[in-house]
């Protein structure tokens, strides 16, 4: 009796677990890979008529993210934080400055590059089934591969500019978004 049971409860197992699996692939769940800025822009986003998104993200500290970690200055906050590392190294620095600090390499395709410090993707989720024409055409039809719209915009930017920053020093969202503000027009 005790052998059927376990029998029961494994077979039990294993069918929630398969299911979870093709519920997943289904719904894309795992299939989307972050394929970095370069991919993004294309002929797309860097001319007037799309609103020149490149050439907003280009001038702005996101783009600059990674690369402020590797300056002696980032070093020398993370010394006096009590890091051992190097600030481009340090975890507690990667979370905001770089995209996929905790991610399976899997998750990103051979064009991404880490050293785009925040980028696209950062906001707008893994571009590898969103990023054609064809697809962006659609918002609908974007969202369902993939990107991510969001409407709660300054919650999301406080995850990182927030009191956790060692060089925080207060975050007014609406002159913040002023500046980085990319919409198609």
């Amino acid at each position: 009796m005790k052998g059927k049971q376990t029998l029961l409860t494994i077979t039990v197992v294993a069918a929630i677990v398969l299911s979870f699996s093709a519920f997943n692939f289904y719904h894309g769940v795992g299939q989307f890979k972050y394929v970095g800025v370069t991919k993004c822009v294309g002929a797309c986003h860097k001319t007037d008529a799309q609103g020149k998104q490149l050439d907003i993200w280009k001038n702005s500290k996101h783009s600059m993210a990674y690369k402020t970690l590797e300056t002696p200055e980032a070093d020398k906050i993370a010394k006096e934080k009590g890091f051992e590392t190097k600030a481009a190294e340090t975890p507690n620095c990667l979370k905001c400055h770089v995209l996929g600090k905790d991610m399976d390499p899997s998750e990103f395709t051979e064009t991404f590059d880490k050293k785009d410090g925040v980028q696209c993707e950062s906001c707008h989720g893994p571009g590898s089934e969103y990023k054609t024409m064809s697809i962006m055409k659609d918002k609908q039809k974007s969202i369902e591969n993939g990107l991510i719209v969001h409407t709660e915009k300054e919650a999301f930017c406080t995850n990182c500019h927030n009191a956790e920053s060692p060089t925080f020093k207060g975050f007014e969202y609406d002159k913040m978004w002023d500046a980085i503000k990319h919409p198609k027009p």
